[in-house]
């Protein structure tokens, strides 16, 4: 039978595997001549790749992103690229790194306001210009963000987490490397990993699912739990290969077919108070599998849901498992493993009123499976 039409757009192209970083940089060089290199905030990690890129003859200039970026880290970013005459922009990091420089490169070039462009608080005008050349190494296996056409940007004022979107903000070069994972802290392993999970599932389930999306997601939804569970025990260099595929999956994935009600209430509960997203992603996924099964109409998505619950009921020996009872596994097991509720992430009832109230405007409810109410929104965060 003939898929259904779609289109699925991502970077220009794709690195992966162990030692793709080294082999990269004569591409990363190729960008440009002068190059602003965004990275996390030890700016040691990035040595490596500052001097590799020196070497060839680019001159390199350093920003650091010490934190989830926000509209003054944005601004200064662009001050440190005009300044440097930046050609092209690389970020070296996790997702906030790599959001960061990603909305530098699309923003250099902008003649128009940062808000004019952000969605939800902003006008949501598109780009009026195409953005630098953007290349992203992550050192992280969670956000996908080497593959996305958005940026998320904190908002203080609004107490926001918003995207700025366009399709031309792709990468130019993604290099998905494992051995940058490598050693990465054990919190943050789990963290990030709950939310590469969050981002295969979510696509699967989602409204705007396609043939592309489908085959990502199938393949890399049974592997992730199984992964970070061996990484969750101690270092493993092929349980990180696997990651950085699943995340790699996530990313494509989400790019195409959207996200649903884990990222519609997990972009206003970080802004609101600061909380790390995959901590957010983390504990809100089980009880939002939950209410999307409770609430789904469509049975082909139902049908959808009760897979996930057996692929996650098999990372604990449960294949037939409900997806209720393997909400309660992946509930459980991630608590053993250090997840917080979200009250211990800082996360107090206000902070999850204003949250449910915010969700209704957010893009990722818009491919959510089922429509969930703001009562079932906040009952979802009080089981979180």
């Amino acid at each position: 039978m003939m898929p259904a039409a779609f289109s699925f757009m991502t970077a220009t192209e794709i690195l992966f595997g162990r030692g793709q970083a080294g082999q990269a940089v004569a591409k990363i060089a190729a960008l440009g001549p002068r190059v602003l290199m965004v990275h996390g905030r030890n700016p040691d990690r990035a040595d490596w790749l500052c001097d590799a890129l020196a070497a060839s003859g680019t001159a390199v200039a350093r920003f650091a992103v010490p934190g989830e970026p926000d509209m003054d880290l944005i601004a200064a970013g662009l001050r440190a690229a005009r300044d440097h005459g930046a050609a092209s922009v690389v970020a070296l990091g996790g997702g906030a790194v790599i959001d960061a420089g990603k909305a530098i490169a699309a923003l250099v070039p902008t003649t128009r306001p940062i808000l004019d462009h952000l969605e939800v608080v902003g006008r949501g005008l598109p780009l009026d210009t195409a953005p630098l050349p953007f290349a992203a190494l992550p050192t992280t296996a969670g956000t996908g963000a080497e593959v996305t056409r958005n940026a998320v940007i904190g908002v203080p004022e609004h107490h926001r987490k918003v995207s700025l979107r366009d399709a031309r903000m792709l990468p130019r070069l993604a290099v998905v490397d494992p051995a940058l994972t490598d050693g990465c802290p054990r919190a943050v392993t789990l963290a990030s990993g709950l939310d590469a999970l969050t981002q295969v599932i979510e696509p699967f389930t989602s409204t705007r699912a396609n043939a592309m999306t489908d085959a990502l997601c199938r393949d890399a939804i049974p592997q992730a739990l199984p992964a970070l569970m061996r990484l969750m025990k101690g270092e493993d260099s092929a349980a990180r290969d696997t990651m950085a595929w699943v995340s790699l999956c996530g990313g494509l994935a989400l790019a195409n077919a959207g996200l649903g009600a884990v990222h519609g209430l997990a972009g206003p509960l970080g802004g609101l108070t600061g909380a790390a997203h995959g901590a957010i992603c983390g504990a809100l996924l089980p009880p939002v599998l939950r209410a999307n099964r409770r609430a789904v109409t469509d049975p082909a998505l139902g049908q959808r849901l009760d897979q996930v619950g057996h692929w996650i009921g098999a990372a604990f020996g449960r294949p037939d498992a409900t997806l209720d009872t393997a909400c309660g596994l992946l509930a459980d097991w991630s608590r053993q493993a250090g997840l917080k509720r979200l009250a211990d992430l800082g996360i107090a009832a206000d902070a999850q009123s204003d949250a449910a109230e915010a969700a209704a405007t957010s893009s990722s409810m818009k491919a959510n499976p089922a429509l969930l109410p703001t009562e079932t929104l906040r009952a979802i965060m009080a089981e979180a």
